[in-house]
């Protein structure tokens, strides 16, 4: 038995981090947006254990991949002692602020649910990913939605399908504890509800006024080259642009598709990694 399935990345629209709790986790508030920018996976029954393979070297084959972590925390729920034979087809960047791990591992889990005839609510899923990682709930459920706690408390949101979007990462990988290392935590707020409320109303010049992720100073500050790719973006037609997540990805949302694309010509040759995507 096997089957393919296509593993979206996403971006934060908004990111804001409140407090540091005291299970060493950090609260936060971010909205998220489920992008077609994507990795394949072809997942097969095997003999025992797992076994990964991947078309790219910095993605780790074994425990350390939330792949293999989804199929352990299966196997429990289940019982089962069937193995998997795994391959990823990686597009999104590794440790770029793309979910390019935990929507693998959330594949996996979509993927066993249909394989094993498991009838697993999308609810149980959400909360077999979240035994993974804190990005898991939302990369099953897609989308858009309002994240808060560690990630896990998904509100969703009016669907902002069809955006065009350009993506670009300086080939930086920066680990999400990294990140958080670096981060000094303010009273200031992001207004959540404003970006709530252009979304709800697709307003989309609204919307890229309104993009907020208060890690990006300090990692542009140790990393210059994340705000010159922002500035490209608006100065080549990106009615906004923002740094996602813990970085290094760097999004721009268009009107125009022309545009945008004009843009990516731009770019391709001096930007490692560079895509011409959209909201799903």
């Amino acid at each position: 038995m096997k089957t393919e399935i296509t593993a979206y990345g996403k971006v934060n629209l908004a990111l804001d981090v409140l407090y540091k709790r005291e299970d060493g986790y950090h609260e936060i508030k971010t909205i998220m947006q489920q992008i077609d920018l994507s990795d394949q996976l072809l997942i097969s029954e095997g003999k025992n254990g797992v076994s990964i393979s991947c078309d790219n070297d910095l993605v780790p084959l074994g425990r350390s991949n939330l792949a293999y972590r989804a199929w352990e925390e299966i196997s429990k729920l289940t019982g089962t002692k069937v193995g998997l034979r795994i391959r990823i087809e990686k597009r999104i960047p590794v440790a770029a602020g793309l979910a390019g791990g935990s929507t693998n591992g959330a594949a996996v889990i979509k993927a066993l649910n249909g394989m094993w005839d498991l009838r697993l609510t999308m609810q149980e899923m959400m909360e077999i990913g979240l035994k993974i990682g804190a990005d898991l709930p939302f990369c099953i459920m897609g989308g858009t939605a309002l994240a808060e706690g560690i990630g896990e408390r998904l509100t969703p949101l009016k669907p902002l399908a069809g955006i065009p979007m350009l993506i670009a990462n300086p080939g930086i990988q920066i680990s999400t504890p990294y990140a958080y290392s670096r981060l000094k935590l303010t009273d200031k707020r992001i207004d959540m509800d404003k970006l709530k409320s252009c979304i709800e109303n697709r307003e989309l010049h609204c919307i890229a006024k309104n993009l907020s992720n208060v890690m990006e100073d300090a990692i542009i500050s140790e990393n210059p080259v994340i705000g010159q790719i922002k500035d490209f973006m608006m100065s080549n037609g990106a009615l906004g642009a923002l740094m996602s997540g813990s970085g290094a990805s760097v999004f721009g949302i268009f009107e125009d598709p022309e545009k945008l694309h004009f843009a990516y010509e731009k770019m391709k040759d001096q930007v490692p990694f560079v895509f011409e995507t959209g909201t799903v």
